[in-house]
Parts: C-alpha cells; sequence; structure tokens
C-alpha cells in the first residue's frame, strides 16, 4: 500500500512541513480511494489530511532523537 510515499524519516533531520503534509495527503487518498473527493467529502477528506499529517510529524519529532546521527551530534 501507497508505494509512491516517500520515506520521511532521513537521518536526525525531520521532514520539511510540505514533504510530511504530500505523503498524508498521499495516504488519505489511499485509503479513501478518492483522488479528489466530490463536494459532500471534501471536508472530512481535508481533515484527514490534517490529521494524518499531525500525527506523522509527532512522530517523526519524536523518532529523530534515536537516529544514529542524532546520537553522534550530541
Amino acid at each position: 500500500m501507497c508505494r509512491s510515499i516517500h520515506v520521511l524519516r532521513d537521518g536526525a533531520d525531520v521532514a520539511t512541513d510540505d514533504a510530511i503534509s504530500a505523503a498524508a495527503l498521499q495516504y488519505v487518498r489511499k485509503v479513501s480511494g478518492y483522488r479528489k473527493p466530490s463536494a459532500a467529502n471534501e471536508d472530512a477528506f481535508n481533515e484527514a489530511v490534517f490529521e494524518v499529517a499531525a500525527v506523522s510529524r509527532r512522530l517523526l519529532e519524536a523518532v529523530a532523537s534515536t537516529h544514529p546521527a542524532a546520537r553522534r551530534a550530541s
């Protein structure tokens, strides 16, 4: 699933907001089956993208400190 989503954890640096949002959009598109949702589903679709991006950002920030590059820098 979601083969086109790129790895966002690349070293100790957290991915950019744009990269995280793009990955969240790809994920929600894949799960929902919509490339672009209808007007009736647009709010739910956009909220899902926002929530997936927020959770992804928190995950990446939490695991960045355990990356070998981060440990070498400290």
